[in-house]
């Protein structure tokens, strides 16, 4: 690299540099000077920001002191500081031109990324449009400019570069990406070709042409051949950036890349390729009128838009041209080691350009569909349903947007990115360029995330098996409702429908608000492997169940069943229990009516004597009332009131109305012992021998034989026919068993008859 900071030969630099390196060895003495006291060294700022704040490294400091240093620059007087500002910029300027290769060019600092753009389209203007300057918007009224952007160009580009230069909307041009031939990121040159023969014959001017050098969602590269012998031939201005501008750095480029240094500028981003902080983006261009780059704004006699590139200038002496290109290196070697690994690794496939020239990683999970062609791996063939195609691109989509989360909280050095492409669905971004830098990224980390992807794939792949099953038992089980959720990553989405739930009505319903929070308390209680959640449905305000995923193999069936058993269960009792204060209400005041009614009777039939104190007691000495014991008893399951003169005749409690079977929550099938719910039967499996499993379902058998039979010993026991004098042993077992709900024998009758008239 050109002029250390030993060699510089202006005293004020000379100077500045000197007491740089006094600051930086300041810095690395106190660093020391806490080690060896104990003290924890951390990078972090104090106050609200600490803990939220990279550690950014020496070269982040330098970066960072670049700013504090211009402040104090520019207090210099103005000859000073002017011979101070051409140094700097020049400096920087070459320094970038000869490590990306793209030679007798200009620079251009900047803050803002697509700022340099919309500076760059000035100068097109200027340079295409000789009276712009004077006669303004009417020379773009008369013969309109045309700006074409790829499809697959950084969304908002368009807008922003419209709202900077002034010009409506019609003025942009989306050039579709291939279709039929070659990558679907790259932008389609005969189509191309097609749109500026198109824009000529309308009487337009095509201005500028915006390609990518990687994209900014894959990596892809364009043809950049092709679209500069298009842009020479049309005299179009062509503009490249992209991610892969960064290996021009490197020994070996990719021919694709390398011709991007043809072109008219480009706009280099080296913060996060370097894992600088506040250190500006780069555009580089070629022009030989300097009034028309000042009146576009790229060059300025500001000293502030001068020491934009002290920081940039610091940190490139800082780093060196080795270290330079160590980092972009480290980075590319991170990205291949993630794709050689991936190729490994069934059910994930790889959207990448070209292994060798992209070093952006984007990969995604993906189940094959029964009809559908093997070399595509999941695109589907013409014979098969949309709806069953829409449903599996769901699915795939909310798994992988799973698995991506689960991947950067368990790598977070990977410094993944989720994305959502138009044609391939969610998919997983890695792009160590942008982020190795910064989060100090190894080859390790990488070997993380390969172990980590290996170990979600079975729970991919078994949830993605059992969802349509899933749904076809859902369907075919009465009182439930399944639910489409494409943002669920798990089983499947289910709701149950109550009696009065209005299945019109997207507004909340408490009363199923209140079943669905029971159901998952009851569901939490069985703890299964399954995760249980309730919210809001996908398109509506009631709630559901949300079922979580699968690492091994369900028994789908048992799992609706229980579902809609518990459920139904739990609606009977909250009716039950809602209806029971009214009923009970009613009750007592039947009670009281009839309770009143008897008593009428009873004063009817005793006569009038019986009631004086006196007179009653000698009469009912003398003729005492045979008159039973009558009361009422109120039934809940029924809602009704009965007679107790059965109780205390028979001394039996009466039967009433036989309340139903409470229905179970599980089904009603036998578990090998250890066995969780929703689990299948283990037949065949390695884990238990034939020899076991038979013996476990001996050992259960014989504990339903030993707890059934006392009750068939009951039942099955008989008796001769008591004598109805002295009462024996086998009467008093009798009486007990007619006190529980059994019949008494009629023989018996005339004993209490003759009790009761002794008594």
């Amino acid at each position: 690299m050109e002029p250390t900071l030993k060699k510089i030969a202006d005293p004020t630099l000379a100077e500045m540099g000197k007491n740089l390196k006094e600051a930086v060895k300041m810095l690395e003495d106190s660093q020391r000077t806490e080690e060896e006291n104990g003290k924890k060294i951390s990078g972090d700022i104090p106050g609200p920001l600490q803990g939220r704040i990279q550690n950014i490294g020496e070269q982040g400091h330098i970066a960072l002191l670049g700013h504090s240093l211009g402040a104090y620059i520019s207090t210099l007087d103005k000859e000073k500081l002017r011979k101070l500002m051409t140094r700097i910029l020049s400096d920087t300027t070459l320094w970038l031109c000869r490590i990306f290769r793209y030679e007798n060019g200009c620079a251009y600092f900047h803050e803002e990324e697509r700022e340099g753009l919309a500076k760059i389209c000035r100068l097109a203007i200027h340079s295409r449009y000789e009276d712009f300057v004077v006669d303004g918007f009417n020379v773009l009224y008369n013969k309109k400019p045309v700006i074409y952007l790829s499809a697959a160009a950084r969304p908002g580009l368009g807008q922003y570069l419209c709202n900077q230069l002034g010009l409506p909307f019609p003025c942009l041009c989306r050039v579709p990406c291939n279709t039929m031939f070659g990558s679907q990121h790259q932008m389609d040159v005969a189509f191309l070709e097609k749109l500026i023969k198109d824009d000529i014959e309308r009487g337009k001017l095509p201005l500028l042409l915006v390609a990518n050098a990687g994209t900014a969602a894959v990596g892809h590269t364009d043809k950049m051949g092709r679209l500069k012998e298009l842009c020479e031939q049309y005299g179009i201005w062509l503009h490249v950036e992209g991610v892969n501008l960064a290996t021009l750095a490197l020994g070996y480029v990719s021919s694709s890349v390398l011709a991007a240094t043809k072109c008219d500028s480009m706009t280099l981003t080296p913060g996060p390729w370097l894992g600088l902080p506040a250190v500006p983006a780069v555009t580089l261009y070629k022009h030989d009128d300097p009034a028309l780059t000042l009146v576009a704004g790229l060059t300025s006699n500001k000293p502030a838009d001068k020491l934009r590139a002290l920081p940039l200038w610091l940190s490139l002496q800082y780093l060196g041209l080795d270290g330079i290109v160590e980092r972009i290196k480290h980075a590319c070697q991170l990205s291949q080691r993630l794709q050689e690994s991936l190729k490994k690794v069934n059910h994930i496939k790889i959207l990448v350009e070209d292994e060798l020239s992209s070093p952006v990683v984007v990969f995604r999970f993906f189940q094959e569909l029964p009809g559908s062609d093997p070399v595509l791996k999941g695109v589907p063939v013409p014979n098969m349903a949309p709806s069953a195609v829409g449903r599996e691109r769901h699915s795939c989509d909310a798994l992988n947007r799973w698995l991506g989360e689960q991947l950067k909280q368990l790598v977070p050095a990977s410094g993944l990115t989720v994305m959502d492409l138009e044609v391939e669905g969610v998919c997983i971004r890695f792009s160590p360029l942008m982020t190795a830098a910064v989060l100090g990224t190894r080859g390790e980390d990488v070997d993380q995330l390969v172990a980590c992807i290996q170990s979600k794939l079975p729970v991919l792949s078994c949830t993605l098996q059992l969802r349509e099953e899933f749904k076809q038992e859902v369907t075919a089980a009465a009182g439930l409702l399944h639910v489409d959720d494409p943002n669920w990553p798990g089983i499947g989405v289910v709701r149950y429908e109550h009696a009065n739930d209005d299945k019109s009505s997207l507004k909340l319903d408490p009363e199923g608000e209140k079943i669905h929070a029971g159901l998952l308390k009851k569901l939490n209680e069985l703890e299964s492997d399954l995760t249980f959640k309730m919210g809001p449905e996908y398109k509506s305000m009631k709630s559901c169940i949300y079922i979580g995923m699968a690492s091994d193999d369900v028994d789908i069936s048992e799992l609706v069943e229980t579902i809609a058993v518990t459920a139904r269960e739990i609606e009977e009792n909250s009716r039950l229990l809602e209806n029971m204060t009214e009923v009970v209400r009613k009750g007592i005041q039947e009670a009281q009516v009839q309770l009143q009614k008897a008593n009428e009777e009873r004063l009817l039939e005793e006569g009038v004597l019986r009631q004086i104190p006196v007179v009653g007691s000698v009469l009912n000495w003398f003729s005492p009332v045979q008159a039973s014991q009558k009361g009422r008893t109120f039934n809940l399951t029924a809602g009704s009131l009965e007679s107790t003169e059965h109780t205390y005749v028979y001394k039996v409690q009466g039967t009433g109305v036989t309340p139903p079977q409470t229905p179970s929550g599980t089904r009603t099938k036998q578990r090998l012992p250890g066995q969780k719910p929703f689990k299948r039967s283990l037949r065949g499996s390695d884990a238990l021998s034939e020899t076991s499993s038979v013996s476990h379902i001996e050992d259960l058998e014989k504990m339903e034989h030993l707890t059934g039979g006392p009750e068939q010993d009951v039942l099955e026991t008989s008796s001769p026919e008591p004598h109805p004098g002295a009462p024996t042993l086998q009467d008093t077992e009798q009486t007990g068993a007619l006190q529980n709900g059994a019949q008494r024998p009629e023989d018996d009758r005339p004993q209490v008859e003759e009790l009761e008239s002794l008594r």
